[in-house]
């Protein structure tokens, strides 16, 4: 028996592999891509880090060059791929998890698309969310004739040239590919509250050195959602300029869709070539759907343990513990939590692979 299986090799798969390693466990870690860098690749071509590169690194692997810029989402795959490197890991990539059993006392029976069978003690499921993109249900959706997508599928303007664009949302990639698409097309940003803008810089420091040294990035996640009522852009002043400018315009959120209209709560219709959801996503581990782990498709753990199978744990939940928990630069705090506690598990249940 293996000790312990990580389900994907993007940030979280990383950052448990790391932890895990110094809780003395030997992880294998499975990657569905063809590189251990997770979903950075598929984000939109323009997107930056919202934290300074100082912030965005591993414990004891930094991005090098200028720590008070905002690395690209290629500079994230390189920085992935060279951290990958440095980990004394077993990382399998084009090896994707289909689905994950139990074999009672005895841990868990991973399998692969190729049909590979692992039997391990313990199982990190570090997929994120990116798989799992949410698209809500909107009145009249099925008649509409334009295109509705995804930001996951969104990758730059160029293609929108001229069109009327709706992004629905108001969080950081709402704003961000609203703002981007405003140069080349007609856009709107629809959201259920009004647009929140959060400073990117206060007192002549970047927002993230004040959640850090506040102690604001520790908070339990359960105390966010009174402090944070509504999502909050982050924001140098140029997103909220350009909103108030109307390029693009913010509008409530459309009531219907009919036809090729979108019906706006004023009861207007317009036509509108294509609508983009900024709308989040949920965890993406179906994997774990026959193995009893999930309540309408959703993970039950407490701060990333599981509280239906001893042995199981997950990284990279958005609020898993923190404000930062699915953030590159949070993720390595949780995975450092729910390290010992596998190794823990593991030991009390004598199914340690070299014991």
């Amino acid at each position: 028996m293996d000790d312990v299986v990580v389900v994907g090799a993007g940030q979280s798969g990383l950052a448990a592999a790391r932890a895990l390693r110094a809780s003395g466990l030997a992880p294998i870690v499975l990657e569905a891509g063809t590189e251990p860098v997770g979903s950075w690749p598929h984000y939109y071509d323009s997107l930056h880090l919202f934290s300074p590169a100082a912030y965005s690194g591993f414990p004891d692997f930094a991005f090098r060059g200028d720590p008070e810029r905002y690395p690209s989402r290629a500079e994230v795959v390189d920085h992935l791929r060279e951290y990958g490197a440095t980990l004394d890991a077993d990382i399998r990539t084009a090896c994707r998890v289909t689905s994950v059993a139990s074999t009672g006392e005895r841990g868990f029976l991973v399998t692969t698309d190729t049909g590979n069978m692992i039997h391990t003690a313990g199982v990190v499921a570090a997929t994120g969310s990116f798989g799992s993109p949410h698209l809500p249900a909107l009145l009249g959706q099925q008649t509409f004739t334009g295109r509705l997508l995804h930001v996951a599928q969104y990758r730059r303007p160029e293609p929108y040239l001229d069109h009327r664009v709706v992004v629905v949302g108001a969080g950081d990639s709402a704003v961000q590919v609203g703002y981007e698409l405003a140069q080349v097309a007609r856009v709107t940003i629809a959201s259920r509250h009004p647009l929140g803008f959060l400073p990117q810089r206060i007192n002549g420091r970047d927002l993230h050195y004040w959640l850090q040294h506040t102690g604001f990035d520790d908070l339990p996640s359960e105390w966010l959602a009174k402090l944070i009522p509504h999502t909050l852009v982050t924001d140098t002043g140029r997103y909220r300029a350009a909103v108030e400018s109307g390029r693009p315009d913010r509008r409530p959120m459309f009531t219907a869709l009919d036809g090729e209209h979108v019906v706006w709560s004023d009861g207007t219709r317009e036509v509108v070539d294509t609508i983009i959801f900024a709308t989040g996503y949920r965890p993406h581990v179906n994997y774990l759907r026959e193995l009893g782990a999930l309540s309408d498709g959703l993970p039950q753990h407490a701060g990333g343990i599981s509280t239906t199978h001893p042995g199981l744990a997950y990284l990279g939940i958005e609020f898993q513990r923190s404000y930062a928990s699915n953030t590159l630069r949070g993720v390595h705090r949780d995975a450092e939590y729910i390290a010992p506690a596998i190794a823990a598990h593991i030991r009390d249940a004598g199914t340690l692979a070299r014991s």
